[in-house]
């Protein structure tokens, strides 16, 4: 067996990251900023001391390397992003790329070498909360994104990424050239806190994926109708953006939850719902209302149908309540499986380790989903985490990050899951 997790040093580097990206709330290290870039800094002198290989690729991702007895094989990763949401927990992302670190660390400090290069990458811009694209870091990585993502803007700043990158020192001409291939990686796999409440109600310390949902967004929506005067208008002469949103949203949620109790895999949010504060007024029928929607299934035939389902009861409501409809422009990410083999390795590790473990989907996407995508064998481990997550208050307990961090250890380390795979025999 390969040497323990250097628990020691994920609890320091837990510490000094909340210490230094804190914003007198949680915690917040901004996509292509200077929260991330702190926390990028951190994990690189961390690696650096502790005798790993350190790079960067021309989108700013990091790789830390142990190498390996056979360093021309593919290498086995793993990791996560070092971005959190405006105002978020500690733990989101961070704790997938402390992991990484510390099981590379114990190995070097034990003397372990692994048969390939065993790399931990930390990754960039997972939040799509700060630019709208899903997966912007690790996407760029395989060469996925198109030149126009060097235009948009930040939601914070208003600044481009092409002027964030420059402030960072890296070269926008340089972005998105390919530094992963799916021929070149093994394995990946995630460890991340679970973002609901599952592992919690069912009291068990870890979780293994076996799927990550895809989605779409719709994150600039309008309803426009007509300013009007609220007591001297009936309602046959309206044309209320107000009513018609809620008329939409009502509709779509009992659409929702006939698809639910089909057993259809899915979920629906209205994040965002505002009139416009220059003109909206007490006495006022309002004339537009600004919202966005983010749909998220493990199918991708769930997905599609429910896009038709918003359309044709938004035109439906507009039709009947003489107003229009906006949706703008559609984001999303595309729905993956994690690898058969790698699955049953992890839980037979868990078995072998006595460690309880529950089978489950993610309800939220992660960067696993592009490496999945692209053909890579993908795992992902959940951590038990009070609390929910994208809040201050994530609360994932060290004694279950060790337990996660061993089965972490255990897989990297295990050929078995090489010779089983989706369609192997």
């Amino acid at each position: 067996m390969s040497p323990d997790p250097d628990m020691k040093l994920a609890a320091r580097l837990f510490d000094a990251l909340r210490a230094a990206t804190t914003d007198g709330v949680g915690v917040t290290r901004d996509a292509y900023g200077r929260g991330e870039q702190i926390a990028h800094d951190m994990v690189a002198e961390s690696a650096r001391l502790h005798g790993l290989e350190t790079r960067v690729d021309g989108s700013g991702n990091l790789y830390l390397t142990l190498p390996g007895r056979d360093r021309a094989g593919p290498a086995r990763m793993t990791g996560s992003h070092l971005d959190s949401v405006p105002v978020g927990g500690n733990f989101d992302g961070a704790a997938g790329v402390i992991a990484g670190l510390a099981v590379l660390a114990g190995w070097r400090a034990g003397g372990y070498v692994p048969d390939v290069d065993v790399t931990v990458m930390g990754i960039r811009a997972e939040e799509s909360t700060w630019f709208p694209y899903s997966y912007l870091g690790s996407k760029a990585a395989f060469g996925l994104v198109e030149n126009t993502v060097l235009d948009l803007k930040r939601s914070d700043t208003g600044l481009t990424l092409r002027r964030h990158l420059a402030g960072l020192g890296l070269d926008p001409d340089g972005y998105g050239a390919p530094a992963l291939s799916a021929a070149g990686i093994e394995r990946f796999v995630e460890l991340h806190i679970e973002q609901g409440p599952h592992l919690v109600d069912a009291g068990v310390p870890v979780g293994i994926v076996t799927g990550i949902r895809g989605s779409f967004r719709y994150r600039d929506m309008r309803w426009l109708g007509k300013y009007a005067h609220s007591g001297a208008v009936g309602r046959d002469k309206r044309s209320d953006a107000v009513r018609a949103a809620a008329l939409w949203m009502s509709e779509i949620d009992t659409a929702w939850e006939m698809l639910d109790e089909m057993g259809k895999d899915l979920v629906v949010t209205v994040g965002k719902v505002a009139t416009n504060p220059a003109q909206h007024a007490f006495s006022k029928v309002a004339g537009e209302l600004d919202c966005c929607i983010d749909v998220r299934s493990i199918s991708r035939e769930v997905l599609d149908r429910y896009d038709e389902i918003l359309h044709d009861r938004a035109e439906n409501v507009a039709h009947r309540t003489s107003t229009r409809v906006a949706f703008g422009a559609r984001t999303g990410s595309e729905p993956a499986v994690m690898d058969a083999g790698l699955v049953d390795g992890l839980d037979a590790c868990a078995r072998r380790r006595g460690i309880p473990a529950l089978r489950m989907p993610s309800g939220a996407g992660h960067d696993a989903a592009v490496f999945a995508n692209q053909g890579v064998k993908t795992a992902m481990i959940f951590l038990r985490n009070e609390n929910g997550s994208h809040n201050p208050d994530e609360a994932m307990d060290l004694g279950d990050f060790a337990l996660g961090a061993r089965l972490l250890a255990d897989i990297l380390a295990d050929d078995a899951p090489r010779r089983k795979s989706i369609g192997e025999k």
